[in-house]
């Protein structure tokens, strides 16, 4: 982006010292019930925490700005830009298929290994197009076009896969905890960008082989842990969505998770703790999606959200790099910055929302990011711009945006229905796919071919449709409620 509540009764701390407790490790079950013991959930929790951090690393090689410099060194075009952030959102379309599969499999993790772990290995197929690259086997053009064809075929599958684990997650973190949990998980992924993104900047950077070169070393490093963030999957306690499905279809009262243990341990879990409430006839708005009227303004607003965004985001670190002419150590500082403030203030949005929702939030939040793109008209190459103005944007950008991040991922958890989760999720990812890619596409093009005033264009355009995105959330007071 510019840089994927319900109140409770008493404060819950959710350190990872006081939610992951020594237990024996138990391999992936293929059985659903509707209690869960409180050692499983640590258990999960923590898995997904290092699952989350090592995922981070992977993201760090296979994205962002080092991705972008990447293209850079390889003269590639604006409409490239566009094309790399808007193929993420595009494949996004094939989430419902990606859903609707999921949904008859047996294991939500034997489903993720088979998605995102074939996504993450077809990288291997840039390392080695690096490597021919600098043999004098490919030229610029073609390493291009190689990096696109990954691009698409890894985020396609991973599509298929992203509202399978988000259903699972959410099935595991308890519904009094969600906002904070998300919080400190999301904080530590961006800590690990925070030290490692600036590292790997440095590394690209002064490379012997070069840039080019130095790249394919931290790709290579970030497929290994991005398989191994994979591998922490295995400790969380599995679901089998067939049984899932079946038990909520058939239950008329909301299921709870509850502690094998004894109810007088301390702990921050040791009370039962409901799953996401299962629709009854008094709470329940229509199970199915097109008359589920929160879910349709969640569509409305998010839809309108990613595309007024994307229409600017994609250019932010292309400017730096190219019409400012940045090295790409110093875009990897601001960047750098940008996630230390994300990380920070992931906490406290988390335990914000916890008290006081996530519509006031997004609002909230949305409003500052909408005045982002209009700050960037402002951004120069004077040494006060270098040295104040860019750092202090990037810290604003992050801090609201870790807000934005999580309670858009929270309030979607909230307003869809169990059963069939997935495809809620699948349908919002698509929803938001195709609208981003088309803002990303739009953005790009018009950036080409008008020039430095088109992009100034772009940047006014952007803020105002970012403000005019609010407006569902405004008019819906009752969302998520």
């Amino acid at each position: 982006m510019d840089s994927s509540q319900i109140e409770t009764g008493a404060p819950l701390s959710i350190e990872i010292a006081q939610i992951a407790s020594p237990s024996t490790t138990l391999s992936p079950t293929s059985t659903f019930s509707p209690r869960i013991s409180k050692d499983g959930i640590r258990r999960s929790l923590r898995a997904s925490t290092v699952d989350g951090v090592f995922a981070a690393v992977f993201s760090i090689g296979t994205g962002g700005i080092l991705l972008g410099n990447f293209l850079v060194g390889l003269d590639a075009s604006p409409v490239v830009f566009g094309m790399v952030s808007s193929i993420p959102m595009l494949v996004n379309l094939f989430q419902p298929m990606g859903a609707y599969l999921s949904e008859r499999s047996t294991s939500r993790f034997q489903y993720s290994l088979r998605t995102h772990g074939i996504g993450r290995l077809l990288w291997l197929i840039l390392v080695i197009g690096i490597i021919s690259f600098s043999w004098g086997g490919l030229n610029s053009n073609q390493l291009v076009i190689l990096s696109l064809l990954i691009l698409v075929c890894s985020h396609f599958l991973g599509g298929l896969g992203a509202a399978s684990w988000l259903s699972w997650i959410a099935m595991l973190v308890p519904r009094q905890l969600r906002g904070r949990y998300f919080g400190l998980r999301n904080s530590l992924a961006n800590l690990t960008e925070l030290v490692g993104l600036p590292i790997a900047g440095l590394a690209v950077s002064h490379w012997y082989g070069g840039p080019i070169q130095g790249y394919g070393v931290i790709l290579l490093l970030g497929i290994i842990f991005g398989i191994v963030s994979l591998g922490c999957q295995y400790f969380q306690v599995d679901i089998n969505p067939q049984l899932e499905n079946t038990y909520y279809a058939n239950s008329s009262q909301t299921s709870e998770i509850q502690s094998d243990s004894a109810s007088n341990e301390p702990s921050e879990i040791s009370e039962p703790i409901s799953l996401p409430q299962m629709p009854t006839p008094q709470n329940q708005i229509d199970s199915s999606i097109w008359k589920n009227s929160n879910f349709l303004v969640f569509l409305l607003y998010f839809g309108l959200w990613t595309f007024a965004v994307n229409l600017s985001a994609p250019f932010f670190n292309l400017y730096l790099l190219d019409t400012l002419n940045l090295d790409v150590s110093w875009v990897t500082f601001y960047n750098s910055l940008r996630a230390g403030a994300h990380m920070l203030m992931l906490i406290v949005w988390g335990r914000l929302a916890d008290k006081i929702g996530n519509r006031p939030i997004l609002i909230f939040n949305g409003i500052l990011i909408a005045v982002i793109p209009w700050l960037w008209l402002k951004m120069g190459s004077s040494p006060l711009d270098l040295w104040l103005w860019l750092p202090l944007l990037h810290i604003f950008i992050g801090a609201n945006w870790g807000g934005v991040d999580l309670c858009n991922n929270n309030l979607q958890i909230e307003i869809a229905p169990v059963k069939n989760q997935s495809i809620y999720f699948a349908t919002a990812a698509a929803v938001a796919g195709a609208s981003g890619a088309l803002g990303a596409t739009i953005g790009g093009f018009i950036a080409q071919f008008a020039g430095s005033f088109g992009i100034a264009e772009v940047f006014i355009v952007s803020g105002v449709l970012r403000l005019a995105s609010l407006v569902p959330l405004i008019v819906k007071k009752d969302l998520g409620s």
